[in-house]
């Protein structure tokens, strides 16, 4: 996510005013198991999961049948390092956006249980932008 320290978050407000930050508080496991689990292949940049979007023949791109590569930063060791550098980072961004009334937060494991609750307020908050036959 951005900002993710607090100076970015100072330099983002030179730059405009935030009405809305969303917080996704995931646990640390779900997302050091996720994060571990990805698989990329370095010449598009195409991106695997093991766990949810595996390639056809494991190991091997789709389009390609290159082979696919861990990257350094995403075996499990250094997601967790990763993880606890962002959460101690993360914490005066959350608590200034906190203090400001702008922050929402929501907590799970799945995407597609959370994301109907942050349709949901973007919805609330950007009205829709209709299709040029529907205006």
């Amino acid at each position: 996510g951005f900002p993710r320290t607090l100076g970015q978050a100072e330099a983002l407000d030179r730059i405009c005013e935030l009405d809305l930050v969303i917080s996704l508080n995931i646990p640390f496991e779900t997302l050091k198991d996720r994060l571990s689990a990805r698989w990329v292949h370095p010449a598009s940049g195409r991106v695997y999961n093991m766990d949810f979007n595996p390639p056809h023949v494991h190991g091997v791109d789709d389009l390609t049948g290159e082979p696919l590569v861990q990257r350094e930063d995403d075996k499990p060791e250094a997601v967790a390092a990763r993880l606890r550098k962002y959460k101690d980072a993360a914490k005066p961004v959350i608590e200034l956006y906190k203090s400001r009334g702008i922050l929402h937060s929501f907590s799970g494991t799945e995407t597609n249980k959370i994301w109907p609750y942050v349709y949901t307020l973007l919805s609330s908050k950007i009205p829709p932008i209709l299709s040029d036959e529907e205006n």
